[in-house]
């Protein structure tokens, strides 16, 4: 899974993130690649939390099958 894929995912608007905290993406891209996403997911819990709501994803997301 990309990156970009897991914050749709996670309904995070990745143009806006990466625009506005560019040194927070960064980071958390680099990461992403290093470890599973479920373990980036419990080590980020919480953060993950406060980043979707600065910045919500306006579409629908579907989850792949």
């Amino acid at each position: 899974m990309e990156f970009e894929e897991y914050l749709r995912l996670k309904k995070i608007d990745q143009q806006t993130f990466s625009t506005v905290d560019p040194a927070r993406y960064a980071e958390w891209k680099e990461l992403f690649t290093t470890m599973h996403p479920d373990s980036f997911t419990a080590q980020k819990k919480f953060l993950v939390n406060e980043i979707r709501r600065r910045y919500h994803l306006k579409e629908e997301v579907s989850k792949p099958q």
